[in-house]
């Protein structure tokens, strides 16, 4: 095997050293990726857009303040991808949308700003769930992505281009959103590491907003030490983010070694009744044995008001999503239907046509949620109950350091399987949408396989801005286990 053909199987920190000492250039690694990109993405269509041209002008430019001293930070040289939801100036970014289709950003998200400043290389921009509404990856414009672990399954979304491309080594690390569960849920279906950091805690400048009350950045990577470096990029206060939190940014990686002895552990019993696949139960139940085995304690807890986790969510964001997706009307933003006989024509036709199924759902939902006479019974009624299901995590984390538990009630399903049931697949974000209201932060990472041979992962929750303590457990988990560096075997 060739240097170059190894490169993919590298963590982050070993792309940059292997760059830092001259054993390749960012230029071998850039085109490491792009090769692979070329060879996988026809069949699992994680990428949108591929910004080849470019991803190599940049790997030029770094590889040559690489060698001048310039740069040496630890990203430096080191490729990635984009969920297409992230402005990058220069390049396509569409929202997985007709409405978006041709929309080339003349301007970089925080978050991109933050990763081209640390010599990055961009190789693309990975497809998505239609402006991060989905939990398959099937509403996206451009087609369903597929899960590298059983092509005829879906990735989970609505990251799950991204979390395909890091499955399958196409990126070594992705950005990613989370609303309601949308980094944790494709990372335990597609066997690796995604963390939703705090909300505030990483600046949504930039990033196109689904429901802003929810909405937050992180990374996915094959391992906690990868997010690690990559939240010590991106973390911290942008003052064009109203919503970014001035709080400082400790050292993510300075605590991944630390002892997990003492370790006290919460387990919902909500989380392990009714609706958890006992195959996924039973990869979770010999994880926390390996946590009780290394010292930790576990002691159950209870989030009485999780059950209604869901219906709020889906009053909420919906309500969110109809007033943050009004801009795009043919006029101010997006698509613009052809020969309009007037204004409400215009309006009508070109939503019509520039917006997808579920879009249009949650749009109505929202709207509806809203309008005059029913914005009592329906908004702030979920705002009362987010508020509830808020104080029960603050209760529990009176009693115990993380929350531990399932990410989601099953493995992978097939493509298709529930796309025409809305409600089933509401349902997959059981777990994952209580952490969300509650804005809380919240991780997945591998622990495992079912019996059906797919990926399982265990989410693990901490309290606010404690995201260094989550990193720490998942890295001594990743220490003593291998799970995170397996591969499907058609893609290793």
């Amino acid at each position: 095997m060739s240097q170059a053909d190894s490169i993919h199987t590298l963590s982050l920190k070993g792309i940059r050293d292997g760059v830092q000492s001259g054993a390749f250039s960012v230029m071998e690694a850039t085109d490491a990726y792009l090769d692979r990109i070329e060879r996988f993405n026809p069949e699992l269509n994680a990428y949108i857009t591929v910004t080849r041209e470019s991803a190599r002008a940049q790997a030029v430019a770094v590889d040559n303040r690489i060698r001048k001293g310039e740069l040496s930070g630890p990203l430096a040289g080191v490729p990635y991808s984009l969920k297409d939801l992230f402005c990058s100036e220069g390049v396509l970014t569409t929202c997985a949308s007709n409405m978006l289709r041709n929309f080339v950003s003349p301007y970089d998200a925080h978050v991109a700003e933050k990763l081209k400043a640390a010599g990055g290389v961009l190789l693309g921009k990975n497809n998505m769930d239609e402006f991060a509404m989905g939990s398959s990856n099937e509403t996206s414009a451009f087609g369903n992505v597929r899960n590298p672990w059983d092509t005829s399954k879906v990735p989970g979304g609505s990251s799950g281009g991204g979390a395909a491309s890091i499955a399958a080594r196409l990126a070594p690390m992705t950005l990613g959103t989370d609303t309601g569960g949308s980094i944790r849920q494709p990372a335990s279906f597609c066997n690796i590491t995604g963390i939703k950091p705090t909300y505030g805690r990483i600046s949504r400048f930039g990033m196109i907003a689904f429901a802003s009350s929810l909405d937050q950045c992180g990374p996915m990577a094959p391992s906690a030490e990868d997010c690690a470096i990559t939240l010590n990029v991106i973390a911290g206060l942008d003052s064009r983010d109203s919503t970014s939190v001035d709080l400082p940014v400790p050292d993510y990686t300075a605590s991944l070694n630390g002892s997990i002895e003492g370790l006290k552990i919460g387990l919902p019993k909500e989380f392990f009744a009714e609706g958890l696949a006992p195959q996924v139960g039973d990869v979770i139940d010999r994880a926390i044995k390996e946590f009780q085995a290394k010292g930790a304690i576990i002691k159950e807890v209870s989030l009485p008001n999780s059950h209604l986790a869901v219906p709020v969510y889906y009053v909420v964001a919906p309500a969110e999503c109809s007033s943050n997706l009004s801009r795009f009307d043919g006029v101010r933003f997006g698509h613009r239907c052809a020969d309009p006989k007037d204004l409400t024509d215009l309006y009508e036709r070109s939503r019509w046509e520039g917006f997808g199924a579920e879009v249009k759902r949650r749009i109505m939902i929202g709207t509806y949620a809203l309008s005059a006479g029913y914005y009592d019974a329906y908004y702030l009624k979920a705002q009362q109950v987010r508020r509830l299901i808020k104080q029960d995590f603050e209760t529990a984390f009176a009693e115990v350091d993380v929350i531990m538990g399932p990410s989601c009630p099953t493995t992978a399903f097939g493509l298709g399987a529930k796309k025409d049931d809305p409600i089933a697949m509401y349902l997959e974000d059981l777990y994952t949408i209580p952490v969300s209201l509650a804005g809380l932060p919240g991780m997945t990472f591998p622990i495992g396989f079912a019996a059906d041979g797919l990926p399982v992962g265990i989410q693990l929750v901490g309290n606010y801005f404690e995201e260094a303590r989550m990193l720490n457990i998942a890295h001594q988990y990743q220490s003593w286990t291998d799970w995170h560096t397996r591969l499907p075997a058609k893609f290793a």
